[in-house]
């Protein structure tokens, strides 16, 4: 008795258990399936590197059949929003179109994904499947899932105007190249990257700001937010670093031509 309440506990504080009944006449092939970080490379081997990139916690799924088709639908717990945002963003082909039935999804004739909320839901066809019964699938399960299906709104902070389209992505590890700066957004301009990093606290954006500048030997200031630095680096151009409150930003890869921190102006007039 006790082995099955534990078990049903561990059930509720996981993702959803998924099942076939999105679209009739499919049924499930074999059991159920679930993993947690332990466990994910069993499944993937080494694309679980991936996942676990983007705060991987746990994931379940099933196959479904349908005669000649199978659908693997798995669901993935992310540690926040945000990291399921950017999975979905790392695994989208920026050269299609985004599905109609929510904003964070895509579908394909092979495969199809969403993220809603903490979860990261993806179902591949073997063989190729006719989009619109994977896209039946996904819209089903969007529905059922709790949370919300929209982009983080820290991207709003990036100006509009020179943003290269489909361009915002989640970096989950050395933005820049910088393994201090752990995870950031990243948006790419006609001159140069825009990226915003927020750090646990304002102590921690300054620690990581005075590394940042240190290891760039920067000297001059940019006058911008709580505080900042300008420099050229060999590898990343023109750059333009500010902290403000708990949010790390700035700009980088400008050539000589073009100076960084005119966007960098832009970005902290619009960070709260």
């Amino acid at each position: 008795m006790w082995i099955i309440l534990l078990f049903a506990a561990a059930a509720a504080d996981g993702p959803a258990m998924p099942d076939c009944s999105a679209v009739p006449g499919f049924t499930a092939k074999g059991p159920a399936r679930a993993f947690n970080v332990e466990t994910l490379f069993e499944y993937m081997n080494g694309n679980s590197e991936g996942y676990f990139a983007y705060g991987f916690r746990q994931m379940r799924g099933i196959t479904c059949t349908g005669g000649k088709l199978d659908l693997v639908f798995d669901i993935s717990e992310m540690e926040t929003p945000e990291l399921a945002w950017g999975m979905f963003m790392a695994n989208r082909d920026p050269k299609l179109p985004m599905a109609k039935f929510g904003p964070v999804a895509q579908v394909t004739p092979r495969r199809g994904a969403f993220a809603k909320g903490n979860a990261f839901v993806e179902v591949a066809a073997n063989p190729t499947a006719a989009p619109d019964i994977i896209e039946r699938f996904l819209a089903y399960w969007e529905k059922r899932l709790p949370g919300e299906s929209k982009a983080p709104a820290l991207l709003d902070v990036f100006p509009k105007q020179g943003l290269v389209p489909d361009s915002l992505r989640l970096v989950p590890e050395s933005v820049l190249g910088f393994r201090m700066l752990r995870r950031g957004f990243v948006g790419q301009y006609e001159h140069g990257k825009a990226f915003l990093i927020p750090e646990a606290s304002p102590q921690a954006a300054s620690k990581v700001l005075a590394q940042l500048k240190q290891r760039l030997n920067a000297t001059e200031t940019a006058s911008l937010g709580d505080d900042s630095f300008q420099v050229k680096d060999k590898y990343l151009g023109r750059i333009c670093v500010f902290r403000k409150g708990s949010i790390l930003a700035g700009t980088a890869n400008f050539p000589d031509s073009v100076d960084p921190a005119t966007l960098a102006k832009e970005i902290a007039a619009r960070l709260p």
